[in-house]
């Protein structure tokens, strides 16, 4: 059977003789029949079990009939925001609108609202009073029940509320949706439909929420900044499908949100045969006239061994999302994919990635969690590694050795996350010999995040002196390799915790590593995080403890400005910054010194280093690194 996107417009429908679809699947990205994309891997997922899908991409929300071109679904409407949350989508950490969406044609902004699930949901509310809604992806998976905002700054809803939708999927989905559209399909009211894990709904009959854990009421977390801490870190404690229990928040008028537990992750089998659906790995072609979708560049020649994480990063959502049990694919589901990479007319020869969230996690982290799940209040890597820890790389490198063989692949990278301190605690040297000798093009991007233990423990990572290690350890294989590469280290500004203390021992740990970053990621506080809680709150939600948190424009300009105190344009953030800690010691000429004491000396001595230097100086900083 010849292999088709799936319609996208009425003309599509009625020349596959459809009449009625099953589903109708709003989405606010452009369509992307790849299984990197979460509206892909729902609709052909729904196909594969018999129900027809058609697909309106990112709909003029500002016009009714755009969401009613197919006419009224036969069972549900599905609604999703997209890859990314919107606002993250649209907004820098500064607020400022971003000039690109990768998620559309031609990177235009502008063609989705901001909080698209809720716009979406209520569009097609205001048309169909009593079509099922069914709503999921990120946005509203991290936002499902009471989250803070950080740009309305405060505590919103669930948006199963203020979408006007029915029922909330989060999580990954694959289970959820099969068994709400064999529920809907049995003839079940969707108000019915209470039993299915991983979803949430609404309900004003409190006397038929069983086995319930009642969080604070929203009214309480709106206004009461440790009853929001409080909250949230019970949901944390319950997002695993083994022992998470049933979760209520109480809202005015009776009305209660009720998340189920969480859904089980997929079997092996159950995830190679999601990845061996009919995708057509491309974007719509009625888009190529507008340049293309941007964000398939980055996944078109990659591929996804697993899913989940237990790196345990208290500012990663992932916890909420897809969860801490791994879930990978089979080796042959994987080479499988790449021959068909290989087939491409654009394959050059370079596979991008073979990852997920953490490339080098093949498994879950323990035996335990099999059968009983993570442990609720303990992490498997911070502070420390586990001593139940499961750590082995054997399994990543058979099949890493496996596409390397493939013919017609002529490199394999490795470009999505590695876990060091994971790496280290693996006795054999082999993956990062391997590593190192196959998967790097002259540097590997590794996330230390900050350099003082203060902050790191905030975020959830390890001591800044397992990182040193990891540095120690990868140059001494490159050099015995006799391979010329460096590391790339990933830097947070602001992060809580960090003050501006804490901000110059990192400008001057820059300053002894002899590298600047290019860019800097400001910590941005998206929903449901422990770092996001942290920031609104004050408060650590697992100690209840306070929290220093940046929040004053300026001083987060002047914690971000040392991270590149070289930039002449930060010379004045940095001197005030210097200024403020006394640590004016580091004003002057000598070697320990982040910049000199007058601005205008400054300039001088880097146009002066420029005219000398030339190459040869640039490639004497790269060698420092």
């Amino acid at each position: 059977m010849e292999r088709k996107f799936l319609p996208i417009c009425r003309e599509d429908m009625e020349a596959r003789g459809i009449n009625q679809f099953d589903f109708v699947y709003v989405i606010g990205d452009a369509y992307v029949d790849h299984p990197s994309f979460g509206h892909a891997i729902i609709s052909r997922l729904l196909e594969a079990y018999g129900y027809t899908v058609g697909i309106i991409s990112q709909p003029d929300w500002k016009k009714k009939d755009s969401i009613a071109i197919y006419g009224e679904p036969r069972l549900a409407f599905l609604v999703s925001g997209g890859n990314m949350d919107s606002m993250v989508n649209h907004y820098s950490v500064s607020k400022r609108l971003r000039e690109k969406d990768a998620y559309t044609p031609g990177g235009v902004m502008g063609k989705r609202p901001d909080y698209a699930t809720v716009v979406y949901g209520n569009l097609i509310r205001q048309t169909y009073k009593k079509a099922p809604i069914l709503i999921g992806g990120v946005e509203a998976s991290l936002r499902r029940l009471a989250h803070y905002d950080y740009w309305c700054n405060k505590v919103k809803r669930s948006v199963l509320l203020d979408s006007g939708a029915d029922i909330l999927m989060y999580g990954m989905g694959e289970h959820s949706v099969i068994a709400l559209a064999e529920a809907l399909e049995s003839g079940l009211a969707v108000e019915d439909i209470t039993f299915v894990p991983g979803t949430v709904y609404k309900t004003r009959k409190k006397e038929d929420i069983y086995d319930a854990l009642f969080l604070p009421k929203f009214e309480e977390v709106k206004e009461d900044k440790p009853a929001y801490a409080k909250s949230f870190y019970l949901q944390y404690l319950n997002t695993d499908p083994s022992y998470g229990k049933r979760l209520a928040e109480g809202y005015p008028h009776g009305i209660y949100v009720v998340q189920n537990p969480p859904a089980q992750p997929l079997t092996q089998e159950e995830m190679d045969d999601v990845y061996a659906l009919p995708y057509m790995r491309a974007c719509h072609p009625s888009y190529q006239a507008q340049g293309g979708v941007p964000a398939i560049s980055e996944v078109q020649f990659s591929l996804t061994s697993n899913r989940g994480c237990f790196g345990g990063c208290n500012f990663c959502a992932l916890t909420f999302h897809q969860g801490r049990i791994i879930q990978s694919r089979s080796h042959e589901s994987i080479v499988k994919e790449a021959e068909l990479l290989t087939q491409d007319k654009d394959f050059k020869g370079y596979i991008h990635d073979v990852g997920g969230p953490t490339a080098n996690f093949r498994y879950p982290a323990c035996e335990k969690q099999l059968t009983k799940g993570v442990c609720p209040e303990k992490q498997c890597l911070f502070p420390t590694p586990c001593k139940n820890l499961k750590v082995d790389h054997r399994d990543y490198l058979q099949l890493l050795r496996k596409l390397r063989s493939l013919p017609g692949v002529k490199k394999v990278f490795i470009r999505s996350g590695i876990r060091f301190d994971y790496l280290l605690a693996d006795s054999e040297q082999t993956f990062l010999k391997e590593l190192c000798l196959h998967h790097i093009s002259g540097q590997l991007k590794v996330a230390p995040e900050h350099i003082s233990d203060q902050v790191l423990e905030k975020m959830g990572k390890p001591k800044s002196a397992v990182y040193h290690q990891f540095v120690r350890a990868y140059q001494n294989m490159n050099q015995k390799l006799r391979k010329e590469q460096y590391l790339v280290p990933y830097l947070m500004s602001s992060h809580p915790g960090s003050t501006l203390k804490e901000a110059v021992e990192l400008a001057e740990f820059l300053r002894d590593l002899g590298y600047m970053p290019q860019q800097v990621q400001d910590f941005y506080p998206t929903p449901s995080t422990i770092s996001t809680c942290m920031y609104y709150t004050g408060l650590d939600p697992r100690t209840m403890k306070p929290v220093y948190v940046a929040k004053n424009p300026h001083e987060k300009a002047m914690q971000r400005a040392l991270i590149q105190y070289r930039d002449p344009k930060n010379y004045d953030l940095v001197k005030e910054a210097l200024q403020k800690t006394g640590r004016t010691d580091l004003i002057g000429f000598g070697r320990e010194c982040l910049i000199p004491p007058r601005k205008l000396e400054h300039k001088k001595r880097i146009s002066e280093g420029t005219k000398k230097g030339g190459k040869k100086g640039r490639k004497r900083s790269r060698t420092k690194k």
